[in-house]
């Protein structure tokens, strides 16, 4: 379990803007010699203020895939009887290791009267790209709609006009103060700051829709991501957590109002779980064994660990 998360009030001076401090270092050790070290910079937002950071909380990325649970806000307002499967797979960056975790991405596509062929995440096989459940999920909200559904990831489509605007709206930004990108499943993207992101998990469920996203996500982590995945592992410690990985690096999650966003400098994700443990730790929660990450070799020894200074 989690323990009770208190606010000291002297934590809580910092306001979106401050200074930056050192970022947190993960060292890679095998035997007794460090091999790599990555930086990790991260924020922890609630009420609009920084509770502590990190490394620089203003360094601007992509939000990549982190962005799902705020995607999926349009279509899940728009259809209140979608189940937490549905929803979760939305959210998801899943790895179709089963035939039951692509079945909420048929689903969605049989609500939206498309099939796999409508997909345009590309891939072999588009309904077993990671990105699969996201994708079903815009097509059913072009459905509902009744915008086209061919193009519906190119930045010029109403579907991809209205993300954006909710993203922005999320992080309380204007929505052309946002970059934008093509991501890795051909879709929009936006850059914002890791304190940004932070401030639009910490505020995920007070948005229509966003309790149910949440919940959803919660109800389900098998479907978000893979068993070392640690978006995964946090939501399975249980009490309250909502996380969602991003490409090269990211990670943000959500607990009572407390949000978070940490990036790995040079995008290795096997650094987040360290820095995630250590920065939580930090901020007076229970981590279990996040910490915890060996490294093995081929046979499965344990050689190594990663360790967060």
């Amino acid at each position: 379990m989690i323990a009770e998360h208190t606010i000291n009030p002297d934590h809580w001076q910092v306001t979106l803007g401050s200074a930056a401090v050192e970022p947190i270092v993960v060292e890679v050790w095998r035997g007794e010699v460090v091999e790599a070290t990555h930086r990790v910079h991260a924020v922890a937002v609630a009420d609009g203020q920084i509770v502590d950071s990190s490394g620089d909380h203003e360094l601007s990325t992509f939000f990549r895939s982190s962005a799902k649970p705020f995607q999926a806000l349009p279509v899940v307002r728009e259809q209140p009887d979608l189940s937490d499967a549905e929803i979760a797979v939305a959210c998801a960056s899943h790895l179709h290791r089963s035939a039951d975790q692509l079945e909420p991405v048929l689903r969605l596509l049989q609500r939206a009267g498309a099939s796999e062929a409508d997909l345009e995440c590309g891939g072999t096989s588009p309904i077993e790209h990671v990105c699969s459940g996201k994708h079903a999920a815009m097509l059913l909200l072009c459905a509902e709609r009744g915008w086209p559904t061919q193009g519906y990831r190119l930045a010029s489509h109403p579907c991809q006009r209205v993300l954006l605007a909710g993203v922005a709206a999320a992080a309380e930004v204007e929505p052309d103060s946002m970059q934008t990108a093509v991501d890795g499943c051909g879709v929009v993207t936006y850059s914002l700051t890791l304190g940004r992101m932070a401030h639009a998990f910490s505020r995920l469920e007070d948005l229509e829709g966003g309790r149910c996203v949440a919940d959803s996500m919660r109800a389900h982590p098998d479907l978000i991501g893979g068993d070392d995945s640690p978006d995964v592992d946090l939501m399975r410690l249980g009490d309250g957590w909502v996380a969602k990985y991003g490409a090269e690096g990211l990670l943000c999650a959500a607990r009572t109002g407390v949000g978070i966003a940490l990036k790995v400098e040079d995008g290795a994700q096997r650094a987040l779980r360290s820095a995630l443990a250590a920065f939580l730790a930090r901020l007076g929660f229970e981590t279990a064994d996040l910490a915890n990450v060996p490294v093995e070799n081929s046979r499965g020894e344990v050689v190594g660990e990663l360790r967060a200074r």
